[in-house]
């Protein structure tokens, strides 16, 4: 479905640029959950947010939905392929609905112009969608405006707008994050059963490896732009293979875990922007680093099916307890 290779984000600055994105390449399938997940600052948004030209930086190399190089699209047909191909669901709905305008109005625009519907064919559609994603009274909520909406309700209509014009890949960034955790836990379930029930391949990105653990199919693991470590679930959590991604894991809460469980927090923070690229920018914050760290840039290595990008991977299963 997604193949992206060697792609890069540059931002340029008077005084120095930042690399966003650092060579990351990928393979998605189509109606899997890919998962991404990395601290602030890590890449995360930059790189789905540059195959679908919304990125400001620099975009360099290949990003490929269903073999359609996206790089190479115009901005007019960008604009054909964002809500039509891919659809975003973004952090804050507040900023992503018109606060103008009935939701009606919104999601119909969406169908007729992708789609060619009727404005009663797409108000049917609609209707349809806002049961999909399991809002009580469409009918109310069609007429209503962005503020009239609770957060919970105005996500749900974000996710509906996405899948409107039955896009083959949903990007979600970020988007449980202003939301409370009993409807955190309602958007992922619905996230994970739109996928089930219509095979629309998803990214869910989170900073949280727990929520993408348990929606996604695999994970990928970004750190300063580069990719850390790319695994099915399971063996992400089980057997993580990258330092970063073990403190990750590590360092999040559960409330299965006996309370004289310590949680490790990972000291320091990402690197600056002037560090030299050509090694592992993780170093500085690994306690098992040696010299080649900081000289040579780690290899790909591959340990089952588990891609981690690191010179001395984690060879045994993690214990939390």
């Amino acid at each position: 479905m997604l193949d992206i290779r060697n792609m890069s984000v540059f931002f340029s600055s008077k005084n120095h640029g930042v690399i966003a994105v650092d060579d990351v390449s990928l393979s998605l399938g189509a109606g899997r959950i890919l998962g991404v997940v990395g601290e602030s600052g890590s890449g995360k948004s930059q790189l789905f947010k540059a195959i679908g030209g919304l990125s400001h930086g620099e975009v360099s190399g290949s990003a490929c939905l269903e073999e359609r190089e996206l790089l190479e699209l115009t901005p007019r047909q960008l604009g054909r392929v964002r809500g039509k191909d891919i659809g975003y669901v973004f952090q804050d709905p507040m900023a992503s609905l018109n606060p103008f305008l009935r939701i009606c109005t919104q999601l119909t625009e969406v169908a007729i112009r992708h789609l060619g519907l009727s404005h009663k064919a797409a108000l049917d559609r609609a209707h349809g969608l806002l049961q999909q994603v399991l809002i009580p009274d469409p009918d109310r909520t069609l007429r209503s405006y962005p503020h009239e909406l609770s957060g919970g309700m105005r996500q749900r209509v974000v996710i509906a707008m996405a899948l409107m014009a039955e896009p083959k890949l949903l990007i979600a960034d970020e988007p449980t994050t202003a939301l409370d955790s009993t409807v955190q836990l309602q958007i992922l379930q619905l996230l994970k059963t739109l996928n089930k029930n219509t095979g629309v391949t998803m990214v869910l990105i989170s900073h949280d490896i727990g929520v993408v653990s348990s929606v996604c199919d695999e994970v990928l693991v970004m750190y300063a732009g580069r990719i850390s470590e790319l695994a099915d679930v399971a063996d992400l959590i089980s057997s993580p293979r990258h330092p970063y991604t073990g403190k990750l894991i590590e360092s999040t809460p559960d409330v299965g875990l006996p309370k004289t469980t310590i949680l490790h927090g990972i000291p320091g923070g990402l690197p600056a922007h002037n560090t030299p690229r050509e090694r592992c920018l993780f170093a500085d914050r690994c306690i098992q680093s040696a010299a080649v760290c900081f000289d040579e840039r780690p290899p790909a290595q591959l340990i089952g099916n588990t891609q981690a990008m690191c010179h001395f991977p984690l060879q045994e299963e993690i214990s939390l307890v």
